[in-house]
């Protein structure tokens, strides 16, 4: 064993050192209960002796199937310390997809919220795991809460090495089967989230997106500076508003589609949001339009960040670059990260000058350690140690990164190629369009079509024609629709996304019906 290795120190045994720092702080905060930081690290010593206990060892799979309670970031602490590697799986996944993401990952221990054990159930059905374990009573599986209740608080040396895997995160499937993510202990480590002028111990963060995503990774961050995590079970723009005022809250991160209807509320004019100094947003494409409009709603304190489960943290758009008066400044995805380098590229792997459109490549320490069981994927991706990321985009001459499109989202029509967010940025513009996505769609001669559904205002009287002539203006004939569609919210995926899996398959089958 290298010297590294036994002095090493996962961010678990950090995190426990900070809330051991001020035990009777709050540290964390859900449906009024209210935990403190020495409850919140003797429940993680507790856990950690009790998955022990059931046989769950350093080098296996501990895969979760939970909503944001403070047990959840407990029971991934207490694998982690341990040295097991923790899949978290995305709650509104069919129970098909996540027992195939349970066996793939070769589950040893299965922890559950209560409020999910006829899920868990019918996914231990299909796929059998050695242990199911609940955070709480439940009529599946065995009370880990309360094994825990009969286990020391004492601290608990972890034992994990920096090259063992900490993290199976599995892409949201929105362009194809769900891929596992490999993470190392030592690239764990990294993730600071984005950063924050407040002291030591004043960081508030509203958490009301899943803990399987990024808000998870960020919830770590505030529990290492001595912050406070207020967890939602799930995203609702009146009730995070609520919690925004009552709870002082100072850190949020959104994802783009979220941002517009926390910002859209009927509420958000009334509600005192004063408390923000940092709002995060990423994930996916943002529209320049909207993000302008969210600087004059909340002032200036967004934070854009770019980046990707493979690659880690990329960019960044700081608050001093949010001015709405600079469009092409917001459509960017800010400089790259210190650490972090970045190439474009064409096809043949050449690497292209300040304007030109081709591949974003990475190379920094976060880069993945590789796909789960997939050699074959991890060596298309990684290559002579760059990661090819799929995302098509350009650097300006100032350093700043736009990303255009997927590779797999962009779509070849006859004269050239449409890039969706160009699209969707344009659609958005238009003060009568909240939200637009588009897509393309095969049609009877397996010809890509341009297809676009739209969010319209509140008593917009906007048609399809009105915004295809719009669009044929500004880009030209090749850019224009086919077909435009409106409806009243766009379908989101799990981790708050726009689900253009489904837009597309919806579009395909009326496409189909019609015929």
């Amino acid at each position: 064993m290298s010297a590294d290795a036994r002095t090493f120190r996962t961010y678990v045994e950090e995190n426990l050192d900070a809330l051991s720092a001020d035990p009777v702080r709050e540290t964390l905060v859900h449906q009024g209960r209210r935990v403190s930081a020495g409850e919140f690290r003797e429940l993680v010593y507790r856990m950690a002796r009790a998955l022990s206990a059931q046989g769950v060892d350093r080098g296996q799979t501990v895969t979760l199937l939970s909503g944001n309670l403070p047990e959840t970031i407990a029971a991934r602490y207490a694998a982690n310390l341990i040295g097991a590697r923790v899949n978290h799986l995305y709650n509104k996944l069919s129970a098909d997809a996540q027992a195939a993401i349970v066996r793939d990952v070769e589950t040893n221990a299965l922890i559950v919220d209560p409020r999910m054990a006829e899920r868990a159930a019918e996914i231990a059905g299909s796929a059998p795991v050695p242990v199911v374990l609940t955070l709480g009573p439940a009529k599946t599986g065995t009370d880990l809460l309360e094994l825990a209740a009969a286990q020391s608080g004492e601290p608990l040396p972890g034992r994990a090495q920096p090259q063992d895997v900490c993290t199976i995160r599995h892409t949201g499937g929105t362009t194809g089967h769900p891929k596992g993510i490999c993470t190392t202990f030592a690239q764990a480590r990294w993730f600071r989230g984005a950063p924050s002028d407040l002291p030591v111990g004043e960081r508030r963060q509203l958490v009301c997106t899943t803990l399987a995503h990024a808000a998870g990774m960020m919830a770590d961050s505030t529990i290492n500076s001595g912050g406070t995590v207020v967890l939602l079970d799930d995203f609702d723009p009146a009730t995070a508003l609520a919690a925004i005022e009552r709870e002082r809250i100072t850190d949020l991160f959104l994802l783009p589609p979220l941002l517009y209807q926390l910002m859209d509320h009927p509420d958000a004019p009334h509600t005192d949001t004063s408390s923000l100094r940092t709002l995060t947003y990423g994930g996916c494409q943002a529209s320049p339009a909207r993000i302008a409009d969210a600087v004059r709603a909340f002032g200036p304190v967004l934070v854009q960040g770019y980046g990707q489960n493979e690659a880690g943290g990329i960019s960044v758009l700081a608050p001093e670059d949010h001015d709405p008066l600079r469009p092409d400044r917001l459509r960017s995805a800010g400089k790259v990260v210190p650490g972090v380098e970045v190439a474009i590229r064409d096809t043949s792997g050449r690497d292209l000058p300040a304007g030109e459109h081709g591949e974003i490549c990475v190379r920094s320490p976060m880069v993945m350690q590789g796909y789960w069981k997939q050699p074959e994927l991890t060596a298309e991706v990684l290559r002579d140690g760059w990661l090819h990321t799929g995302d098509v985009g350009h650097l300006d001459g100032e350093g700043y990164l736009t990303i255009v499109d997927r590779l797999k989202d962009m779509i070849v029509v006859v004269g050239g190629h449409v890039y969706t967010t160009e699209l969707e940025d344009l659609l958005n513009t238009h003060p009568d369009v909240l939200q637009s996505a588009v897509f393309g769609v095969r049609d009877a001669d397996r010809t890509e079509q341009v297809h676009a559904v739209v969010v319209r205002a509140p008593g917009s009287g906007v048609d399809d024609r009105e915004l295809r002539a719009m669009v044929c203006s500004a880009r030209g004939a090749m850019y224009e629709p086919a077909r435009v569609t409106f409806t009243d919210a766009l379908p989101l995926t799990d981790a708050g996304k726009p689900d253009k899996k489904e837009l597309r398959s919806q579009a395909e089958r009326e496409f189909t019906a019609a015929r």
